[in-house]
């Protein structure tokens, strides 16, 4: 087996939703050696160590936009597992999660850049989603 083949990855992701119900995506950097570089992703990571994936993605959410968001605020929308849709070749373990009610003005972004988006706009963005953000708004705007 190549290494690709033995990839596994456990990620968390969540749709966030502003004080004015519109979402909030990260426009991920177009550097080279992240997945995806340059497109639309949900805020979220990978699972460190034993914490459980609620867990990683308070502490994501925290990292990555500045605000600290309770666990108790955050709706477990769906879990993945299987081949990676988001990179070639691996496997993946996901939860996905919605918080709602986020400032925007509280934000400061440190990983990409905040695509403010709203709701009737989300079919001109999604051409340039990541595969994983376009499942969690299926399976959000399906509830």
């Amino acid at each position: 087996m190549t290494d690709k083949q033995l990839r596994y990855r456990e990620t968390t992701g969540a749709i966030v939703i502003d004080t004015f119900g519109r979402y909030l995506f990260q426009l991920r950097d177009n550097v080279v050696g992240i997945t995806n570089p340059g497109k639309i992703g949900l805020f979220g990571g990978h699972r460190e160590g034993g914490e459980t994936f609620l867990e990683c993605m308070v502490r994501e959410l925290h990292e990555e936009i500045g605000y600290f968001v309770p666990a108790d605020r955050f709706e477990h929308l769906g879990s993945f597992e299987g081949e990676d849709i988001d990179s070639e070749g691996g496997t993946i373990h996901g939860y996905l999660f919605v918080v709602r009610d986020i400032p925007v003005d509280a934000l400061a972004i440190t990983e990409g850049s905040l695509l403010i988006v709203e709701p009737v706009e989300l079919a001109e963005i999604e051409p340039r989603l990541v595969p994983t953000t376009r499942l969690a708004l299926k399976a959000y705007l399906n509830t």
